[in-house]
């Protein structure tokens, strides 16, 4: 299987089509599974890992860092092969009463958050930093100026957004060219799947417009479009969390039954279609997979080179419509 490659957004960095995403390290594999997992995603060609300050949670925010952290301290060339993405704007406190001045946006937050995640991280530089959050009383003035110097310094190569409304990735891009000097945002990485495609209504134009390229979180929707039915009726894993509020919805579960009925007819597994139709979708660089075990990682690498036929995608956007572009979608 040869993993596929594509630029992030406007740059000339090259990442894989899959992102490795690092938010169970910790919460729900250890040490030793999470390593295993990060070996078994760079010997298949992903090279583009991500995680966030804040993973971990709770008492134990900062561990997935650490996690891998330790993981690069093993050599092997680990850290020269990884594009490596992390984020900033959580409280960091473990009691959720931060300090003033320890989470968000402001440049003295962003100064100390670069420098704590570094030694999680053990390493020098973050080759892609992500703005978690908007962070409505800090200017995107300020926050470019607390950029500037970290790329002047060489602990931060780009920067990124997440969960950002379109108008904020023009604002914050229009006041990176007026600086000048400054790259600007090039990626946001958001909500966006079969089931949920309100991404498309304006995030995705803007990034595109913009030339960030769009780094989709949760694509199979909480495990919603990976076959859940079908597993509940095999009498495996049942659905939890918010894959099992969905389903206690009839209208959902209808939707879902048709999905899975769909795919099946077509051969194909439910969690490896709902990847491939996310790389088959304009302004995507890859969607994140956060796999528990190797086996879910060797699903998601399937995707890649999966095929979908022109009647699967059609039946695909029939059970599950898209919104339509801004502002036809709720103008008339």
């Amino acid at each position: 299987m040869t993993m596929k490659y594509t630029q992030l957004g406007r740059t000339g960095l090259k990442v894989s089509r899959l992102v490795l995403g690092t938010m169970n390290f910790g919460p729900l594999a250890d040490e030793v599974d999470s390593h295993a997992i990060m070996d078994a995603a760079l010997d298949a060609g992903i090279n583009f890992f991500d995680t966030a300050n804040v993973y971990g949670w709770g008492e134990n925010k900062g561990r997935t860092e650490e996690i891998i952290g330790n993981w690069f301290a093993k050599g092997g060339e680990r850290r020269d092969k990884v594009v490596l993405a992390t984020k900033v704007y959580g409280n960091m406190a473990a009691e959720g009463d931060a300090w003033p001045n320890h989470d968000k946006l402001s440049a003295l937050n962003i100064r100390r958050a670069v420098d704590a995640s570094l030694k999680r991280l053990q390493t020098d530089r973050i080759d892609l930093y992500q703005f978690h959050h908007i962070d409505r009383s800090t200017s995107f003035d300020e926050i470019w100026q607390a950029i500037d110097v970290l790329v002047q310094q060489g602990k931060v190569l780009y920067a990124g957004s997440s969960n950002f409304p379109g108008y904020k990735i023009a604002q914050a891009n229009e006041t990176a060219a007026r600086r000048g000097g400054t790259i600007g945002l090039v990626s946001e990485q958001c909500l966006y799947n079969l089931a949920e495609r309100r991404a498309e209504m304006e995030v995705i134009p803007a990034a595109q417009d913009y030339g960030l390229g769009v780094i989709p979180w949760s694509p199979l929707q909480g495990g919603l479009l990976g076959g859940v039915i079908k597993k509940e009726v095999q009498g495996g894993r049942r659905a939890s969390g918010r894959s099992a509020d969905s389903l206690a919805n009839p209208t959902v579960r209808a939707q879902i039954q048709s999905y899975e009925d769909l795919l099946d007819k077509h051969g194909v597994e439910p969690g490896e279609a709902a990847l491939a139709w996310l790389l088959t979708r304009p302004g995507v660089t890859g969607p994140i997979v956060g796999p528990r075990t190797a086996e879910q990682l060797e699903s998601a690498l399937r995707a890649v080179e999966l095929e979908l036929s022109e009647e699967l995608l059609a039946g695909l956007d029939e059970i599950f419509p898209g919104t339509g572009p801004s502002p036809e979608a709720f103008a008339w």
